[in-house]
């Protein structure tokens, strides 16, 4: 659905106030928005994944860890599809709260695209570096956005996500480096067309609630601090946004699943064209590992 179109709908949880905010500036910030019940629970279930880490050496289809991981000081880059993996996680991305924020933002037909959980570790926790999703899994249309949840307080140490208010509404950029491969960040070269002296930075307390739209341009510093940033994503679509074939979610059984409302019966497309990522059917573990540079592969995706 378009903006207009959405902004007829009576909004469950917003206000009209933030949803023209969010369509505007690409983003929108929600302090404290995540019941301390849901939290706990979240922490129970992600606190059982942490430990199960400390068995491996290498990352692998559920967890992406850091080079230096170890059984005695676990460090994790992310729990990767996290709604595929454990009960918990699905209850909350399909049936809690932040459901009815989707669907003031992507209209009444709400689609589920995919989950992660980024943990940026303690002590130099690594940085993510300016990009734009779109790019990595494009749609037919760009009505896609990341409500992301912070599970622990986050300040100005710890990495906090930043934002470029407006950048959706801007250019997409190349994501592939100048040798062809996939780079999955903003060229430096590049950089002067992001207008980094209006960036913001997404720091809030524990629950609070992040959203941005699939064309922002944002990225985050790495965590210098002694604690984690865990934020847990969920990506949502209106339902008339059809996935391209070759999104690192094409094989996953919960992605595109209608969780409220009603299937399209039409298809939105979007007149502006998308950039087409590489095949990662020959293997994708994540932004971190890509971005770093680890184990590339013919076409830029990493192993």
């Amino acid at each position: 659905m378009k903006p207009d179109d959405i902004l007829k709908h009576s909004p469950k949880i917003l206000t009209q106030e933030q949803r023209e905010f969010y369509f505007e500036n690409g983003y929108l910030q929600l302090e404290g928005f995540v019941s301390e019940e849901w939290l706990d629970r979240l922490w129970k279930v992600t606190n059982k994944y942490i430990d199960d880490s400390r068995a491996l050496d290498a990352s692998d289809q559920v967890f992406d860890l850091e080079p230096n991981h170890t059984a005695e000081n676990p460090r994790l880059r992310r729990i990767t599809h996290p709604v595929e993996i454990d009960p918990v996680y699905q209850e909350f991305t399909f049936e809690g709260p932040i459901v009815d924020v989707a669907e003031d933002l992507v209209g009444p037909d709400v689609k589920f695209h995919h989950s992660k959980l980024n943990f940026k570790w303690a002590d130099g926790g690594e940085e993510v570096k300016w990009h734009q999703d779109i790019q990595f899994w494009p749609h037919t249309n760009y009505s896609p956005l990341t409500i992301g949840v912070y599970l622990d307080d986050v300040d100005d140490e710890m990495g906090p996500m930043g934002v470029i208010p407006g950048s959706h509404k801007e250019e997409l950029f190349d994501l592939y480096g100048d040798d062809g491969q996939w780079a999955g960040a903003i060229k430096d070269r590049e950089m002067d067309r992001v207008r980094m002296d209006d960036v913001v930075w997404l720091k809030g307390r524990r629950g609070s609630v992040t959203v941005h739209n699939c064309r922002m341009v944002h990225g985050s510093m790495p965590n210098n601090s002694r604690r984690s940033r865990p934020l847990l994503l969920q990506t949502y679509s209106s339902a008339d946004a059809l996935t391209l074939l070759g999104s690192i979610v094409d094989n996953l059984p919960k992605s595109n699943s209608i969780i409220r409302g009603k299937p399209a019966r039409w298809v939105q497309f979007d007149p502006e064209p998308c950039q087409i990522p590489p095949d990662w059917s020959k293997g994708y573990t994540s932004i971190f590992a890509l971005q770093q540079e680890e184990g590339q592969q013919e076409g830029g995706q990493a192993a």
